[in-house]
Order: structure tokens, then C-alpha cells, then sequence
């Protein structure tokens, strides 16, 4: 099995560099977050409502859900590289789309299609796991995630500025530029990892079922979908706080979004630094009662009378936190269960995740009103972050009886 530390940079005959797989998988998340501050504006563009526009939100991941429980299989059959570089040429024209779109209906089949990108998030896992075994690919996982996290941080800053300069369109613009310039990367750096291909896409539709079977990876995956869902529906809600509420231009809002996706790195970091050595899913169970405890202390402020957007952001960053230890846990530990399919995998576990996230991300957009208040929003918060404890204890009572997961190297 290829190894990590045998990559050279700029030479696809050998795995990818970790700062190939840190871009693959940050413009997967940049796309998904940077029009952000923007949402209000586009709105009104496109003469349309923001339950109609966050759709650009929440049918985005429902397509990435949809997509994720094909490219994971085809990648297995057919290796990690080709899916990737096609994930990125249909990005690339959907860009093109949403740019040229005037009307919101036509703006929305092309943001749906941008949704091909998602090929570099779950992917660039499974590369991840095809080099190094269980117990490092948690770590590494978590390194590679604490850089993508980078992007995505100043991805609303300077998105929120670019709308206040240049209008909305200078955000796909951008888009645009970052998705031609990975694929370069990609095309000249991205070694094929999968050295155990499957022999047809039949057999790998004959594997589903042994993954189907397996408690913990149902475990796994769940956990990550009820942490991360604590994430989506904060995407999906803040936006519409943020203008109705408190009263934010888009260029401030980017900037208060990057409080999140600072304490995301801040978590990716303490996964990257401490896997190994506590355990994944002590690492999960840390990550989720960090975002309850977070959230629970906004509510508590904002009940006290404490309405100040600081208190509402601030205390954001602890579920960018405890996603940041909790998700390249879950993420190794799903991909762990079987390891021949860990493509596979990948792609079920983040369909399952991401059609979560959708779901929570339109449910927070549909509670909202100009009365509410970000009340309803905490609280969607702290279900999902309650509902994550109880999993990642389940999987701990299901190692208990039957044993911990094999970290050996499979050839």
C-alpha cells in the first residue's frame, strides 16, 4: 500500500501531496459557503423570496447527498483520479451557468449542478484512507480538514466584501478561477491511490449490503450527520438572522461567519494532534458535548437578555469546534469498517450526512421569521448536538461487546 511520505509533489505517478488533498477538498467547501453573505442580495436580484433562494443552500447538499452514493462506488471501480477530474470539469460549467443565469429557476438547476465538486470532498477521504491505516487516517484526516478549513473561513469575509464591490456574480467569478486552477493541480499532481479496484460496478452494488449490515458503520455515519447537522442548519438560518435581526451588511456577516470556520480549524487541529493517541470515538463523544455545551450557554445569554450578534456567532465557533474533532473521527471510523470500501463508503456515509445537513438546512430557513429571533435556530442546534451524544455512546456500547476496530494495514 502506497504511503503517505512516498508522494512527490507535482508528480502523479506517486499519491497526492497533503496540500493537493487540503484544495481538493477546501473549494468543495469554499463553493458551498462563500455566496453566503450574499443570499440577501441575490434575493433580491432575482425577485424572489429567501425560502426560494435558500434553496441554493439546501438543494445544493441534497444534490451532493444524491451524488456522494455514486461517486464513491465508481471511484472504487474506477480509481480516484478520473472521478475527481470529471467532478471538476462539470463544476467548472456549472459556474459558468449560475453566472450567466437570469432568473432564479435557471440559477438554481446550475447551483444544483455545481454539486459535482462534492467528488473532491469525498474523495480526497478515501485517498486519505487508500495511504495510511485506521488509526493514522483519523489524524491525517483531521490535518487535511484543518487546512481545507482555511478556506472556508475567509471564504464569506471576502465574499461578503466582493458583493458589496462588485455585486453577487463576483463570487462564482471566483469560483470560477480557484476550480480552473485546482484542476491543474489535480491533473498534475493527483497519483491514482486505489490499487484494489473493483471488477464491476455490480459487485460494488453487492457490497452495499455488507455495509448496510454493520452497526458501527451506521454508528459512524450517524454521528457525523447529527454533529455536522448542528453546522448545516447554522448555514441555512444565519444568513436571514444575521439581515432580519441584527441588521448586518454582507461584508460584517463574512467576517462573523469566519468565527465558525476558525473554531473548525481550531478542532481539526486538536483531531489532528490527539487521535492517535485518545481514540476515535472518544474524540466524537469530546467533539459533540463541546457543541452542546456551546449552544446551551448562547441559550442561556440570549434568555438573560444578552442580544448582541457576538453572543450568537461567538458561540458558534464552539460547534465549528466540535465538528472539527468529531467529524475526521467519524469519518475514519466509517471508512474503517471495511476497507476495501472505503470508497464506498465514503460516499454512502456522506450521502447520509449531507441529505441530513439538507434537511436541517431547509428546516432552519422555514422557522425563522422576522419575530422569532435566533431562538428556534439554538434550538435546532442543541437537538441535533443531543442527538449526536446518544449515537457516539451507542457505538461505544457496540465496541464494548464486540471489540475495536482493525487498524492493521490491509494489502
Amino acid at each position: 500500500m502506497a504511503d503517505r511520505h512516498q508522494s512527490r509533489f507535482l508528480d502523479r505517478s506517486t499519491p497526492p501531496h497533503i496540500i493537493t488533498l487540503v484544495l481538493i477538498a477546501g473549494l468543495s467547501a469554499l463553493s458551498m459557503n462563500i455566496f453566503l453573505p450574499s443570499l440577501p442580495n441575490m434575493t433580491t436580484y432575482f425577485q424572489t423570496d429567501y425560502a426560494l433562494m435558500q434553496l441554493s443552500v439546501s438543494a445544493y447538499l441534497a444534490v451532493n447527498a444524491v451524488l456522494q452514493l455514486f461517486v464513491g462506488p465508481i471511484s472504487d471501480r474506477f480509481g480516484r483520479r478520473p472521478v475527481i477530474l470529471w467532478g471538476y470539469g462539470l463544476f467548472l460549467l456549472a459556474t459558468i451557468g449560475c453566472l450567466l443565469a437570469t432568473s432564479i429557476e435557471v440559477f438554481l438547476i446550475f447551483r444544483m449542478s455545481q454539486g459535482a465538486i462534492v467528488t473532491g470532498m469525498v474523495l480526497s477521504r478515501a485517498i486519505v484512507r487508500d495511504m495510511v491505516p485506521a488509526a493514522q487516517a483519523a489524524s491525517m484526516i483531521g490535518y487535511v480538514t484543518m487546512g481545507m478549513a482555511v478556506v472556508p473561513m475567509v471564504g464569506p469575509a471576502v465574499g461578503g466584501y466582493l458583493d458589496e464591490l462588485f455585486g453577487w456574480q463576483a463570487n462564482f467569478s471566483m469560483l470560477l478561477f480557484l476550480g480552473v486552477a485546482v484542476m491543474a493541480l489535480v491533473w498534475a499532481d493527483l497519483g491514482e491511490t486505489n490499487k484494489r479496484r473493483s471488477t464491476s460496478m455490480l459487485a460494488q452494488i453487492r457490497d452495499y449490503p455488507e455495509l448496510f449490515r454493520s452497526r458501527r458503520f451506521w454508528g459512524y455515519s450517524l454521528a457525523a450527520a447529527f454533529s455536522s447537522g448542528s453546522f448545516f442548519a447554522f448555514i441555512g438560518g444565519a444568513p436571514y438572522i444575521a439581515t432580519e435581526f441584527f441588521g448586518l451588511k454582507p461584508g460584517v456577516l463574512g467576517v462573523y461567519f469566519g468565527m465558525t470556520a476558525f473554531g473548525y480549524m481550531a478542532g481539526n487541529f486538536i483531531s489532528g494532534r490527539f487521535s492517535t493517541r485518545v481514540g476515535v470515538n472518544r474524540m466524537i463523544l469530546f467533539g459533540t458535548l463541546v457543541i452542546l455545551t456551546g449552544m446551551s450557554m448562547s441559550l442561556i445569554l440570549f434568555l438573560s437578555g444578552a442580544g448582541h450578534p457576538l453572543v450568537f456567532f461567538g458561540f458558534m465557533s464552539f460547534v465549528g469546534i466540535g465538528n472539527g474533532m468529531s467529524l475526521p473521527n467519524a469519518n475514519a471510523g466509517m471508512l474503517s469498517v471495511r476497507p476495501h470500501l472505503a470508497g464506498t463508503a465514503s460516499g454512502l456515509g456522506g450521502a447520509i450526512m449531507i441529505s441530513g445537513g439538507a434537511a436541517l438546512s431547509a428546516l432552519s430557513g422555514a422557522i425563522l421569521s422576522p419575530t422569532s429571533g435566533p431562538f428556534p435556530l439554538i434550538w435546532l442546534i442543541i437537538a441535533t448536538a443531543v442527538l449526536a451524544v446518544v449515537t457516539i455512546l451507542y457505538i461505544m456500547k457496540v465496541e464494548r461487546s464486540t471489540g475495536p476496530l482493525d487498524v492493521e494495514v490491509q494489502h
